[in-house]
C-alpha cells in the first residue's frame, strides 16, 4: 500500500498544492496503518497509537470530502471535462460508502470495541479508496495536460 501511495505522489505531485498536501496526508495514514498492522493483536492493549491512527484517518477522510473532491469537481467543470464529471458521479457514491465504513471503524475504536479483524478489513477499504481517488486525480491531471498542450 505504501508503494502505491508513493507512486501516486510521483505521478501527480505538484499538480495542485491541495492534492500535494492530501497525498502527503495519505502517506502518513499508510505509515500509521502499517505500524499498527504489524501487531494487530496489540490493538486492545495500547489504545493510544490506535487513537492517533483514527485521528489521522478522520483528517484524511475529511480533507477528501470537504476539500479535494470539491476542488476536483470544480477543476473538471472549469476545463469543461465531462469525462471527469461523469467519473466523479460514478465514483463518489462508492467513496461515500467506504467513508461510512471507515468512520464506523473509528466509532468502534472510540467505544473501545476495536478488534484486529476490523482493522484488517480497514486495509482493503483504504486500498480501494486510494485506487478510486487516484482515478479521479488522473482524469483531472490529464485534463490539465491536454488543455496545456492545446494552448501551446
Amino acid at each position: 500500500m505504501l508503494e502505491s501511495c508513493q507512486n501516486a505522489q510521483e505521478r501527480w505531485g505538484g499538480v495542485h498544492k491541495l492534492i500535494d498536501s492530501w497525498l502527503k496526508a495519505r502517506h502518513e495514514l499508510v505509515r500509521a496503518f502499517d505500524a499498527l498492522g504489524a501487531k494487530p493483536e496489540a490493538l486492545a492493549e495500547n489504545r493510544e497509537p490506535l487513537q492517533e491512527f483514527c485521528g489521522v484517518l478522520v483528517d484524511y477522510v475529511s480533507a477528501g470530502h470537504f476539500g479535494v473532491y470539491e476542488q476536483l469537481t470544480k477543476e473538471a467543470e472549469a476545463f469543461d471535462d465531462q469525462r471527469g464529471l461523469d467519473l466523479a458521479e460514478t465514483l463518489y457514491p462508492r467513496i461515500d460508502v467506504i467513508t461510512e465504513k471507515l468512520l464506523a471503524f473509528t466509532d468502534l475504536c472510540d467505544a473501545g470495541k476495536c478488534v484486529a479483524e476490523k482493522f484488517k478489513e480497514l486495509g482493503g477499504l483504504l486500498h480501494e479508496r486510494f485506487e478510486l481517488e487516484d482515478c479521479l486525480i488522473e482524469v483531472l491531471h490529464n485534463a490539465h495536460k491536454e488543455e496545456a498542450a492545446t494552448q501551446a
